[in-house]
């Protein structure tokens, strides 16, 4: 009865292990849930800078896609930040924000410029380490902000939703590693 018992709770542990996925101080989900729709993680990685470990950001798709034209895609999607490093402020996250709209739409924002300021308005309050942030498409919806699992607002549009996840994705991301990592290759 008790290898029985041992067994059974190595199963458990090495099925938990294999749902999550870590990353650098990070341990994401290998999935998550939004707008009704299961989504998987296609890739994950660090966004660094200095030799330090800023955040561990994660995209999660409703299948595996490795090609940055994902993020023109009209289906739910998501990006999770989780904060690893006290060195991202709010108002950091806010610059950094502001700066990969520009990039993401070689500095064409004016249509989105409104939009953006109210997204970027969702993050109000100081940020921590240890916090997730998840910048979600959900279809039908916009692109919604989530803090720890709480919803902090949404912006409509697949404009917009195309230029937040370019961030990432684009031609110019705010991190070249890290968009080889998120698309997995």
């Amino acid at each position: 009865m008790k290898k029985i018992r041992i067994l059974i709770i190595t199963l458990i542990t090495i099925v938990s292990a294999q749902a999550q996925t870590k990353v650098g101080d990070a341990t994401l989900p290998n999935t998550i849930k939004f707008n009704g729709e299961n989504l998987i993680i296609n890739g994950a990685g660090l966004r660094e800078k200095l030799f330090f470990d800023i955040y561990a950001g994660g995209l999660y798709l409703k299948q595996k896609n490795n090609k940055a034209a994902v993020a023109e895609l009209d289906e739910t999607m998501a990006v999770k930040v989780h904060i690893l490093s006290g060195m991202m402020t709010r108002k950091k996250m806010a610059s950094a924000l502001r700066s990969g709209f520009i990039k993401s739409t070689n500095n064409n924002t004016a249509l989105l410029q409104d939009r953006i300021e109210k997204f970027i308005g969702f993050v109000s309050e100081e940020i921590e380490v240890g916090q997730v942030f998840d910048m979600v498409y959900e279809k039908g919806k916009g692109s919604v902000l989530y803090k720890n699992g709480v919803e902090k607002g949404f912006v409509e549009g697949l404009d917009f939703k195309k230029a937040l996840f370019n961030i990432w994705l684009g031609n110019d991301p705010v991190d070249k590693g890290l968009k080889n990592e998120m698309l997995g290759n």
